[in-house]
């Protein structure tokens, strides 16, 4: 992407997706004037006029909550003509009940906040408009990342700006390793990632029970955190969706062998004891307060968790002794998988404050947004030039940003990626619980939601 022009420049400054200061800066840097500079300001001022109210829902809790506040009433206080109210409501990355209910009774937010991998089934449900009116021609695909852009659009349009992104990592307690012998230079990342079946290796030295044989501290709890069935799938590079046939494929091999790795760890640790340990914060299962969490308390030594959780571990976690470093591979020598998701924003149908929603859409999803929630909450931009912007990153993030991030993978957005998801994970449960072997549970999953897909086939992703 080329030097914007002045022109550009102002457009943006003009929609709330650069901050004056940053107009300013750009405006200096192309060679303009102090007096040009300062002519385009005042031919740009904010509306005389009373402030329009913009709602803005979001499922978000603390921390994310906070971070997102401080964007709101960043915006307000840049902003004359347009005040957004930012509302939590419930629900959760694809449980929108609330917002289609609301949709339908004409009593929607401006604004909503959906997690992106969801977009293309909300928008063909008909929930979100089509974003094309008030971009005006211009491309914002060279805006944001490829993957994330890709996410934000169905069927060709754009019914989303995206918001932030993330990667998932092995998080390691070096305290507990060091107890159990193990020395933690193994988990360096400069050494490259450890197999599968070192990891449990590892983790079942450092296991310990109670008199009644109880799990009370466990190496690996395998399926809490982000230790989601498309970690597993992904690791074991498998996929999840194959766009030549328009099929989903939840029973492809290396998906299968993903969990069925995870069904055998389970099954020779006795899935009840693991279960009655790890169950009560399963992937899935409400979020548990950060004190209470197993990485943060160390009753685990080993966690899959995203970069947000580098926020989180200096909060409540200070004194913990830890590292991070790639997801296992199934062999020795293999490529380390990761993959990344994220939010996004969206106007829903019967918005009462269009244009307002607009502006205050390219604000948070633009660069003033994004730079605070990365700061704030240790997510990732999705704007690709904010990933090259050091002041954004410590050391530990810049792991994430530049080494992860780059090569993750991303769930399919598809028409029915709510609906797959939720198949998934009941699929999941059965797995890591022993209910059913992989091959059957899986292959159900794409019986269920196949027939679903089918009618909006074909579908381009890309």
């Amino acid at each position: 992407m080329g030097t914007p022009s002045i022109n550009e420049l102002t457009r943006k400054m003009r929609s709330g997706r650069i901050t004056r200061r940053h107009f300013i800066q750009s405006a200096s840097a192309l060679g303009l004037s102090a007096t040009s500079i300062s002519s385009a300001l005042r031919a740009n001022p904010a509306r005389a006029q009373d402030a329009s109210k913009v709602t803005f829902w979001t499922v978000h809790t603390e921390p994310d909550l906070s971070g997102l506040q401080k964007i709101v009433d960043n915006f307000n206080s840049e902003n004359s003509d347009v005040q957004a109210e930012m509302v939590q409501v419930v629900g959760s990355e694809t449980d929108t009940t609330k917002l289609m209910t609301s949709v339908r009774g004409g009593v929607g937010p401006d604004v909503y906040m959906l997690d992106r991998f969801t977009v293309a089934q909300r928008a063909a449900e008909g929930v979100l408009q089509d974003l094309s009116e008030f971009m005006g021609g211009e491309d914002f695909s060279e805006v944001y990342i490829p993957f994330s852009w890709a996410e934000a659009n169905f069927q060709g349009k754009p019914y989303a700006l995206p918001f932030d992104t993330d990667a998932r990592a092995l998080f390691y307690n070096k305290g507990m390793l060091q107890k159990a012998g193990i020395d933690p230079a193994e988990l360096d990342v400069a050494n490259g990632p450890i197999t599968f079946d070192r990891l449990a290796e590892i983790a079942n030295q450092i296991n310990e029970t109670d008199q009644d044989g109880n799990f009370s501290k466990m190496g690996f709890a395998a399926y809490t955190h982000q230790a989601w069935h498309y970690t597993y799938g992904f690791a074991f590079s498998g996929t999840f969706f194959d766009e030549a046939s328009c099929a989903v494929t939840p029973d492809e091999a290396g998906v299968v062998a993903g969990h069925q790795w995870l069904y055998d760890y389970t099954k020779a640790l006795d899935p009840q004891k693991v279960n009655a340990f790890a169950g009560p914060q399963a992937v899935g299962t409400p979020s548990v307060p950060e004190e209470q969490d197993l990485f943060i308390t160390e009753r685990v030594a080993f966690a899959v968790i995203g970069d947000w959780a580098l926020k989180q571990m200096a909060q409540y976690g200070p004194k913990v002794d830890y590292g991070v470093t790639f997801i296992p591979v199934p062999k020795e020598g293999g490529e380390s998988v990761t993959w990344a998701g994220g939010w996004s924003m969206v106007i829903p149908q019967g918005a009462k404050n269009p244009d307002g929603a607009w502006k205050f859409l390219q604000y948070i999803a633009g660069e003033p947004g994004q730079k605070v929630y990365t700061t704030e909450t240790a997510h990732l931009p999705t704007i690709s030039t904010l990933l090259d912007d050091a002041d954004l990153f410590d050391e530990r993030h810049l792991f994430f940003a530049k080494q992860l991030l780059p090569t993750a993978k991303n769930r399919p957005p598809l028409p029915v990626g709510a609906r797959y998801w939720d198949e998934l994970t009941s699929a999941y449960q059965k797995i890591y619980l022993n209910q059913e072997e992989p091959a059957s549970a899986l292959a159900a999953v794409k019986e269920r939601v196949q027939p679903d897909l089918q009618g909006y086939c074909p579908i381009d992703i890309a």
